[in-house]
Parts: structure tokens; C-alpha cells; sequence
């Protein structure tokens, strides 16, 4: 089984070559004659095809951008708040002008212009750039993988988490039910604390709990009510398998709590 570093590697090569493509879509689309011109020259014969390959910007984009943005939080958080600069249109704009216009405005076809005779002030090229900065941001992943710099910590958590979470699902197979949500809740537990220790997430208590963690991320922001609730149902499953005193859990439950935990972590970081 491919480690987590290996996943993360993997997935990057292939938004680093989506991002390629839309950037070169957004280029037919600013400078179509140019940009033909320019791969008539590489290309020659095989142009049209190559053009008939491309993405379509507008299309395709927003899912690369969270998939990006998702990978970003993981490998190289420090950057997220860049990422997303180049991509929403600025709070306090007043008028748009070429420094301040976005991908977000180019995404709605915003096109500034004055005059009768309809002079453009900014438009759609002036997003380019902004997405060359996200590009060159996503590819500056890459190298976090191979400098000796790189805290390798939330990948090595990431690899024992999976391996927990399989050891659990083979207790669960083996119908031990409550040994199998007490190693799934701990998974959940280290994984909320992680996740309040990467947001500055303060924890009065010497020993927090799921709803402890729970709490604090909701009152950070970083979780949203439905989530809290979600995580809240884990914890007193947990609580059912962690309490010997307690009914046995059913296997229902512990399938919930496995699958729950599952979904957590891939969506609370």
C-alpha cells in the first residue's frame, strides 16, 4: 500500500499538470491568435488537437482550485492565505483596476470600460497573472517533499492514523466491537487535537476529550454547527466502547463511528 507522502507526491504531479492546461486555456482565451501562433510553431499539424484537449477554464477550475487549496492546508499551510489572495476579489475595493482584479472576477467575465467609446480599463487578462502566482505557489509543494527541512510530522500522523483506523476495521470484522471503536475514537481524538494545535486552538483542560476539541473548534470557526453535531455522535459512540460499564455497542455503531472517523479526517484539518 502507497504511504501518505507517496498519495500527496502523486495527486501534486497531477494538479501541477491540470494547472498547466488552464493556464494555457486562459491564455487561448485572452490571446487566442498569439497564443495559436505560438503552438503553431511548436506543434505545427498537431495543434488543433492539442487545443481540442484543453480544459475549459471556467469549467474546470474551481475544482482544481480546492483540490489545490485542500493539499496547500496539509503541505505547505503557510502559503494558503497567498493562495487565496489571488483568487477573491480584495473586501475593501472600492474600483477595479487591473491591480486588484481577480480570478473570481475573471471567472464572471468582468470587463472594465469608459468612455463612449468603451475603452477597456481592466479585463479578463489582467487574472493571469494571479493565476501564474497560484501555479507557481502549488508547484512550490513539490519541493517540500524533498528538502531535509520539511516537517514530515502530519504525513507520519497521517500513515499511523490509516493504520489504526485498519487495524480497527479488522477488530470490527473479528465482531470485537468495543475494542474497535475505542481504537477508532483515539484516532479521532489525537486527529481534533492535531487539528486545534495546527489553528492555534488553545485547550484550558490537561487532558481534552473528543468533546473538548470539539467545543473549541466549533468556537474557533473552524468547524460548523452539523459538523459539531456530527462530531459530537462519534464521541458518545466512543464513550459507548470506552465505558465497560455501558451496553456493548452495536455493530451499527461501530461501522458509524469507523466510517465517521473516516470522513473527519479528510474534512476537518
Amino acid at each position: 500500500m502507497p504511504s501518505n507522502i507517496e498519495r500527496f507526491k502523486t495527486d501534486l504531479d497531477k494538479l501541477i499538470e491540470r494547472g498547466s492546461k488552464l493556464h494555457m486555456s486562459m491564455q487561448l482565451s485572452c490571446y487566442p491568435e498569439e497564443f495559436k501562433e505560438q503552438l503553431q510553431r511548436q506543434l505545427k499539424e498537431k495543434t488543433d488537437d492539442f487545443i481540442k484537449g484543453l480544459p475549459s477554464f471556467n469549467t474546470d477550475y474551481q475544482s482544481w482550485y480546492s483540490e489545490s487549496l485542500a493539499l496547500l492546508r496539509q503541505v505547505l499551510p503557510d502559503r494558503v492565505q497567498d493562495f487565496t489572495r489571488h483568487y477573491e476579489k480584495p473586501k475593501t475595493r472600492k474600483e477595479i483596476s487591473y491591480e486588484n482584479y481577480r480570478i473570481e472576477d475573471y471567472l464572471q467575465g468582468l470587463t472594465v470600460t469608459r468612455g463612449v467609446y468603451k475603452e477597456k480599463v481592466v479585463g479578463a487578462d489582467a487574472a493571469i497573472p494571479h493565476f501564474r502566482q497560484q501555479l507557481a505557489i502549488v508547484e512550490a509543494a513539490q519541493g517540500r517533499f524533498e528538502s531535509s527541512l520539511f516537517d514530515i510530522r502530519h504525513m507520519v500522523q497521517a500513515d499511523l492514523m490509516d493504520s489504526e483506523l485498519e487495524a480497527a476495521e479488522h477488530l470490527a470484522k473479528s465482531k470485537f466491537f468495543r475494542a474497535a471503536g475505542a481504537v477508532a475514537g483515539v484516532v479521532l481524538e489525537r486527529h481534533l487535537g492535531q487539528v486545534c494545535s495546527d489553528r492555534k486552538i488553545t485547550i484550558s483542560k490537561k487532558n481534552p476529550t473528543i468533546s473538548d476539541f470539539n467545543e473549541a473548534l466549533k468556537a474557533g470557526g473552524v468547524i460548523d454547527i452539523p459538523q459539531w453535531r456530527f462530531v459530537q455522535h462519534l464521541g458518545d459512540i466512543r464513550n459507548i466502547c470506552d465505558h465497560a460499564k455501558t451496553p456493548d455497542p452495536t455493530p451499527e455503531q461501530v461501522t458509524d463511528l469507523l466510517n465517521g472517523v473516516k470522513k473527519i479526517i479528510k474534512t476537518v484539518y
